[in-house]
């Protein structure tokens, strides 16, 4: 069989770096959520969020920054009624993926439901070391 680099690559395997960004029952406010440091050189291939409790009336909308700039020209959004930026109608487009070792990364929130607020927000980065 053949196997690709990409998805096999056993010295430099897909990893999911997953980051909680509030507690799993307080309603979602817009701001700041996170700050952390990237462990080491990464490369994005895919980003998505997920919510305990999902937004109703708008979509919930998020933004991840490098250094204080947006790596995202199009920002992840979780449709109202849902629980993941998985199925939502405009998918997260990544504009910035070389994320630096010990970048100073944030995550923010940009918008909450508009009738009830998301809660138990986690932003999953998914990529490979470099």
């Amino acid at each position: 069989s053949t196997f690709t680099e990409s998805s096999h690559d056993h010295d430099n395997p897909t990893q999911a770096i997953i980051i909680a960004c509030s507690d799993e029952t307080t309603a979602l406010t817009t701001g700041t959520k996170v700050t952390f440091r990237m462990p080491y050189a990464f490369t994005l291939t895919a980003v998505r969020a997920s919510v305990t409790t999902a937004p109703v009336g708008s979509v919930l909308t998020v933004d991840i920054n490098e250094a204080g700039s947006t790596i995202l020209s199009t920002k992840i959004e979780i449709d109202a009624n849902e629980k993941t930026s998985t199925t939502a109608a405009t998918p997260p487009v990544i504009d910035d993926a070389s994320l630096a070792d010990d970048a100073q990364m944030t995550i923010d929130i940009d918008g909450v439901g508009s009738s009830t607020a998301g809660a138990g927000l986690k932003v999953t980065l998914i990529g490979n070391k470099t």
